[in-house]
């Protein structure tokens, strides 16, 4: 039996097109979506409800739903539409990665809500797909098989989401701590008798505000150089 496809993957793949009836002819899908993504990025994905959407576009409640079915089917359409373009890669797997890694890196900071919205599902949306086949570009020409270069694409999506999930548990919790607060906390809770190891690393700096925006690029280097091994491996 074939699987049944979502109505909004049908719109976004251009398999059916977009509901566009009602009296308001400016309230259309691409306003609806882009004023549900400002809404999200400013206060979190709890705080959008068709309501307040209406209220921002200055519509009527009803009028939303000749576009989109739920509240479900519009955070469909926002996570196809908030990436944008993936980036041009410049030529070499390990540049090109790079480059991918960081600018997932800066959407997920931009929207930390589709952290929320994509987890336990992976992508469908065109708009996601086109950011996975650039990723998947950067090992042309390299020994590596289909299967490793999604499994190393796979990995570096997960290495970029987990933290950017760091990042935004940080800055959008309930401590609302910045990085350097969430250092001096944790150094103030870990002692060396219950968390040896941890406390090592917390005396050795580990928190320290000079060396935490090179975090990110420190870890994003050492997974690079795993697959390097498996590149070199095979040539």
């Amino acid at each position: 039996m074939p699987m049944e496809i979502p109505r909004t993957l049908k719109v976004l793949w251009g398999l059916e097109e977009r509901r566009n009836r009602g009296p308001q002819p400016a309230l259309t899908l691409d306003r609806i979506v882009a004023t549900a993504i400002e809404i999200a990025d400013r206060d979190g994905l709890a705080a959008l409800s068709m309501a307040r959407l209406a209220e921002r576009l200055g519509s009527a409640p009803m009028s939303l739903y000749r576009h989109v079915a739920s509240k479900d089917e519009l955070l469909v359409f926002m996570q196809d539409a908030a990436p944008g373009e993936p980036p041009m890669l410049p030529p070499g797997w390990r540049a090109g990665l790079g480059t991918w890694a960081r600018a997932l890196q800066a959407v997920y900071y931009r929207h930390p809500w589709i952290l929320q919205a994509s987890a336990g599902r992976p992508p469908l949306e065109p708009g996601q797909i086109a950011w996975l086949d650039r990723g998947l570009s950067v090992f042309d020409g390299t020994p590596l098989t289909s299967r490793e270069r999604f499994q190393a694409v796979m990995a570096t999506l997960y290495y970029v989401r987990g933290e950017a999930q760091i990042f935004a548990v940080l800055l959008g919790g309930e401590a609302d701590m910045a990085d350097d607060a969430y250092g001096a906390l944790i150094g103030s809770l870990v002692t060396a008798d219950r968390f040896p190891a941890l406390a090592v690393a917390i005396a050795d700096g580990l928190f320290a505000p000079e060396v935490e925006d090179v975090t990110f690029e420190t870890g994003l280097s050492r997974l690079f150089d795993g697959i390097e091994l498996l590149v070199s491996a095979k040539n």
